[in-house]
């Protein structure tokens, strides 16, 4: 076992107090994965397209913006997706940036009639875009990665808009919850 001490420093650089982390050689499971990286907050996206006539759409916290030039986003869906092939036939799709009060919409987006109360209008691109999000971003699919259980999905960014200035949905140790705001 490792203790790991951890130092907070003011402004000037002077030392304050410090937190003591303990570092054990348990193996890295799944669970023990989930419970540390749960300590991660996360916004929360829902990432849509079209299927034909039909608009698909999951909930999903591994997003993150990759590239400012040229403008690129990634998410990682898991393999066992059942939305994830339909996402990659459309060959596009929007990410759709939850409020706080978007909660129940990132459910919906967990259950089998994913859009089911949900409002929504198509997108520049045609994509998906939730009514009541705090932004939007309509990509092209421009590369897919192997990442273990996962896969890494490239998108390039066509379109994107800000919308209402609210607090986002965050999701941290299992469950939803909204930042502070003055």
């Amino acid at each position: 076992m490792f203790l790991l001490e951890i130092y907070r420093f003011d402004a000037s650089g002077g030392r304050m107090a410090h937190a003591t982390m303990e570092e054990t050689a348990e193996p890295v499971s799944a669970e023990r994965m989930r419970r540390v990286l749960g300590t991660f907050c996360t916004g929360v996206v829902v990432v849509t397209a079209m299927d034909g006539d039909e608009p698909v759409g999951m909930a999903c916290q591994s997003f993150s913006s990759l590239s400012l030039d040229p403008p690129l986003v990634c998410f990682c869906p898991g393999s066992a997706s059942t939305t994830w092939p339909r996402v990659r036939a459309a060959g596009r799709f929007a990410v759709n940036v939850l409020a706080a009060d978007q909660g129940e919409v990132c459910r919906a987006m967990a259950g089998r009639d994913k859009f089911a109360g949900v409002s929504w209008t198509p997108g520049p691109g045609g994509s998906p875009l939730l009514d009541g999000a705090l932004a939007w971003i309509e990509a092209d699919i421009d590369q897919e990665l192997p990442g273990g259980d996962h896969t890494i999905v490239v998108g390039r960014v066509r379109d994107l808009a800000a919308g209402r200035a609210e607090r986002p949905l965050l999701f941290f140790r299992g469950g939803f919850g909204h930042a502070l705001q003055d």
